[in-house]
């Protein structure tokens, strides 16, 4: 077939292949294999420019090895002139320049071949550089005859191949990425909380720390005991700040076996290891544009804390398996019921990554901290069993709420939340109507055996708010125990079926111990 016919030919292939939808690279992949048919080249290679980095996706007489790198031209002076000229460029046999694939070229068998021909053209859209294609033969006047009007030609087709597939590719990344995002997002939807409840000094403080850093891109390190809400104040965070509208993608650093933890983080690419049967985006990809809350991060092993500080410090990850880095823009939210600082001291937690994420500490309140937002806590989970148990009048009697507010709570909101629920149970399993939560339902210590107790009356009618009622409630049977036990505090606190310093908690916050 005659020079002119086989060009037409691969030009006219190339042209349909643009309007064909094709499995992802194999765009690429026929650009080559129609090039090296009518180009007298042993190899050739189509490279697109990622973030300054010339990266190949189609290559044609190299190794395989070349698929998995990527090319600086800073360090490549011929793949940077050929950058630098919006014409094809074909360098002298002679050239003192260094062939960025010497020893890749099959032809090579892993020698240096000094003299070849070498030529290649940068690609544009528009005015846009997004690549080149280059081509070389072990035929030293293999190009004398090619014109540069071909090779030019042939240069657009590239860049149209490479707009059209890099489009493609990134409806295919958004598909995936949309679709993963929305398993996240119903995760985080059924997995739903309540919204943080509590008007007491503690809570405001804690409401005044959220409304002041939200609205910036800090790392924040969430701190408190177990069960006291600190993925509530980590999703206050992120509702509150510019990146609301973007998801929180959660992942729990303390359910991840050690074996899958740095691919859960960074994803990884096909074969990377036993089981990788197709590439993977790690929360971080997911969480790109929003914010990543790393809950019990405490939990995350040393090895994998010295890759998650690299991330954090360059806003770069890497997946396993591949050596290519990509750009992310997440805003990192962080949680621990460890002390950090301790942990850094013994050695289990690096200090640098500590300083990193702790940029804006913020303290959770324990439930014993907050005791005045236990009415209000209670009426919530309250309603919640009512919801459950299809039981609308089911309440909580004085003196059980009573006893809810004097308890010290070790298990904080978590397990307040769970004791209204089973107490609800209780009540409307004995049948009476309306059902009453009492005492008798909460689970919480018995008294000392040897003790003296009181029976607590009803809480009076009144007109007080009901926060000021039960206050009021509290008083009268704390005093009523003193009374009983002759003012000693010990013996009252085990009548009230408290712990000594919760009882003289709960009256100092009454006022009725100075």
């Amino acid at each position: 077939m005659p020079l002119h016919a086989a060009i037409d030919q691969a030009l006219l292939q190339i042209a349909l292949d643009l309007s064909t939808s094709l499995p992802r690279g194999t765009h690429y992949r026929r650009l080559i294999e129609a090039i090296n048919k009518v180009l007298p080249c042993d190899a050739s290679a189509l490279l697109k420019l990622e973030q300054g980095q010339l990266v190949p996706v189609a290559v044609d007489g190299m190794v395989p090895e070349v698929m998995n790198r990527s090319f600086e031209p800073a360090r490549h002076p011929r793949l940077k002139a050929i950058l630098e000229s919006r014409k094809p460029v074909r360098f002298p046999l002679d050239t003192p320049l260094p062939d960025p694939f010497d020893g890749l070229l099959l032809a090579d068998h892993g020698g240096s071949l000094d003299v070849h021909a070498c030529m290649g053209c940068s690609l544009y859209v528009e005015d846009n550089l997004i690549g080149v294609l280059t081509l070389d033969s072990l035929t030293e006047t293999a190009f004398d005859k090619i014109d540069d009007i071909t090779v030019a030609t042939f240069a657009a087709l590239a860049a149209a191949t490479l707009r059209t597939a890099s489009m493609i590719e990134a409806l295919e990344k958004k598909s995936r990425h949309d679709r993963r995002l929305a398993r996240e997002m119903m995760r985080e939807a059924i997995g739903g909380k309540y919204e943080m409840l509590g008007d007491s000094t503690a809570m405001k403080a804690l409401k005044n720390e959220i409304q002041m850093v939200a609205s910036s891109d800090l790392s924040v390190l969430i701190t408190g005991e177990t069960g006291t809400g600190k993925e509530l104040v980590a999703k206050s965070l992120h509702q509150l700040s510019r990146r609301s509208r973007q998801a929180m993608v959660h992942l729990n650093c303390a359910a991840l076996p050690e074996s899958v933890a740095e691919s859960e983080l960074f994803g990884h690419t096909k074969g990377a290891f036993t089981g990788a049967h197709a590439n993977r985006a790690g929360k971080f990809e997911l969480a790109d544009g929003g914010t990543l809350f790393l809950d019990e991060i405490g939990e995350l092993p040393l090895g994998l804390q010295a890759k998650l500080l690299r991330t954090l410090q360059s806003g770069e990850i890497q997946r396993v398996g591949s050596d290519r880095e990509v750009k992310v823009d997440v805003r990192i939210i962080a949680a621990t019921n460890r002390d950090l600082k301790q942990e850094v001291e013994e050695g289990n937690f690096r200090e640098d990554l500590y300083h990193r994420l702790c940029v804006y500490p913020v303290q959770v309140p324990a439930l014993r901290d907050r005791l005045d937002d236990i009415p209000l806590l209670a009426e919530r989970f309250l309603e919640d069993a009512r919801q459950k148990l299809g039981i609308q009048d089911l309440s909580i009697g004085g003196d059980a709420m009573s006893a809810l507010a004097g308890y010290d709570w070790p298990g904080n909101v978590r397990e307040l939340e769970h004791l209204v629920l089973r107490a609800s149970l209780k009540a409307a399993r004995r049948g009476a109507e309306p059902p009453v939560i009492g005492t008798r339902d909460l689970d919480l210590s018995e008294p000392s055996s040897e003790s003296s107790s009181i029976r607590p009356g009803t809480l009076p009618a009144t007109d007080l708010p009901f926060n000021e009622a039960v206050a009021e409630y509290q008083r009268r049977l704390i005093r009523e125990a003193l009374e009983t036990n002759d003012g000693v505090w010990a013996r009252a606190a085990d009548a009230l079926q408290l712990h000594r310093s919760n009882l003289h908690r709960l009256a100092k916050r009454l006022d009725i111990l100075d």
